[in-house]
C-alpha cells in the first residue's frame, strides 16, 4: 500500500486496509509515548505484511459527555491526520463518537468493527483504554475476545520521562504555562494547530504590524503571550511572531494573531497551520503605543533570530516540514 488513506466511516472499510493491525485510542497529541506504540504497531504491522492502521474518535469523549466542550485539544482531526501520515501509517480511521456511540456494548464494539469491518489481524491499546458501554472494554477484555476470536492483542504501557509518564495532560499543562520548548520535547515535535484567516479589528495593521487572525477554539488552553512561529498557507512556509491575548485592548476570548515576516496579501477565510518554535515573553500592559510598537520591534528580532537557529527535533519533525527548511 503506498496511498495513505484518512477514513471516517467504520461500515465502509476498503478491500485494501481488511486484515489489518489496528492501535485503538484517542491519541490527543500524538506525543512520543504514542508515538512509541504506532512504532510498535508499524513493527506487527511489518512482520505480518498487513496494513498499519490507527483508529481514533472524534470529538473527544470527555466533551460529548460535558455540558459544553471544554478540553484544550493538542490535536483534531486534521492534525491527527497529518501526523499519522508522517509517521508512516497506511491509514487513519477517524469515527464519530457521540453519545449513541458510548452506548455499544463492548462485545458488539469488537464484532462489528474489529471482526465484520475490519477483519483485524491484530490490536494495539495502551494500558488505560477502556470502550463500550459503562467502559467495560479493557484490555483483559480484549485479550479474551482476541484468544477467543482469533486476532493478536497487545497492550503498552506509558513512556516515561524525568519522574512522570508522557501524557496529553502534561503537554497541555506546559503549555498552559508557556512552556513551549518543554511541550515541544515531550511531543518529539513542533506543535501546530490550524485555523481559518479572519477578519480582525485591523489594529495591528494600523501599528504597522498587520496580523493573520485565527479564532481559537472554546477551551483553548495556550498561555497568554508571544511567540516565534512558522507557518504554513497552502505549499507556502513563513517565518511569524504571533501574539495571544490583548491586555490593552478587549481581552475576552481574545483571537490568536500571527504577524508573517515579509509577507502581504489579502488570506481571509484560507486555512493556516501556526507551529510554535518559542515562547518569547508573557503578556504585558504598556503605558501607551509607542512602548507596545517597541516591544513588538523587539519581539520581532528575537523570533527572526530563533527562527533562524530552529531546527527539528525528530524525524517526524522534520517530515512535519515546519522547522529547519
Amino acid at each position: 500500500m503506498t496511498d495513505f488513506l484518512r477514513l471516517s466511516d467504520l461500515s465502509a472499510i476498503p478491500a485494501s486496509l481488511r486484515g489489518a493491525y489496528v492501535a485503538i485510542g484517542n491519541f490527543d497529541g500524538f506525543h512520543r509515548g504514542h508515538q512509541s506504540v504506532l512504532e510498535a504497531l508499524k513493527t506487527r504491522a511489518a512482520e505480518a505484511g498487513v496494513p498499519a492502521v490507527v483508529l481514533t474518535f472524534e470529538p473527544h469523549p470527555r466533551d460529548v459527555f460535558a455540558p459544553a466542550p471544554f478540553m484544550f485539544r493538542l490535536t483534531q482531526g486534521d492534525a491527527k491526520a497529518r501526523l499519522a501520515q508522517a509517521l508512516g501509517l497506511d491509514a487513519i480511521i477517524i469515527a464519530n463518537f457521540d453519545r449513541a456511540f458510548s452506548q455499544i456494548e463492548a462485545e458488539d464494539f469488537v464484532s462489528r468493527f474489529l471482526v465484520d469491518a475490519l477483519a483485524v489481524t491484530g490490536v494495539i491499546v495502551g494500558t488505560d483504554f477502556h470502550f463500550g458501554r459503562q467502559r467495560r472494554g479493557t484490555p483483559t477484555f480484549l485479550k479474551a475476545e482476541g484468544d477467543r476470536l482469533g486476532f493478536a492483542v497487545e497492550t503498552l504501557g506509558l513512556m516515561d520521562e524525568g519522574d512522570e509518564p508522557i501524557s496529553s495532560s502534561r503537554i497541555r499543562a506546559a503549555l498552559s504555562e508557556g512552556a513551549v520548548t518543554a511541550a515541544n520535547r515531550l511531543l518529539g515535535y513542533h506543535w501546530f494547530f490550524e485555523g481559518v484567516v479572519e477578519k480582525g479589528d485591523q489594529r495591528g495593521r494600523e501599528l504597522g504590524y498587520p496580523t493573520a487572525n485565527m479564532a481559537t477554539p472554546t477551551g483553548f488552553g495556550l498561555a497568554q503571550g508571544v511567540y516565534a512561529v512558522r507557518a504554513r498557507l497552502g505549499d507556502r512556509l513563513l517565518d511569524g511572531v504571533a501574539a495571544f491575548g490583548k491586555p490593552m485592548f478587549d481581552n475576552q476570548r481574545p483571537p490568536f494573531e500571527t504577524h508573517l515576516f515579509d509577507f502581504s496579501g489579502d488570506i481571509y477565510d484560507q486555512t493556516i497551520s501556526v507551529a510554535l518554535l518559542c515562547h518569547i515573553r508573557g503578556q504585558e500592559v504598556f503605558s501607551g503605543l509607542d512602548e507596545l510598537i517597541a516591544a513588538m520591534d523587539r519581539d520581532s528580532r528575537k523570533a527572526r533570530a530563533l527562527i533562524a537557529e530552529g531546527k527539528p527535533i525528530s524525524p517526524l519533525d522534520a517530515r512535519l516540514g515546519f522547522v529547519g527548511g
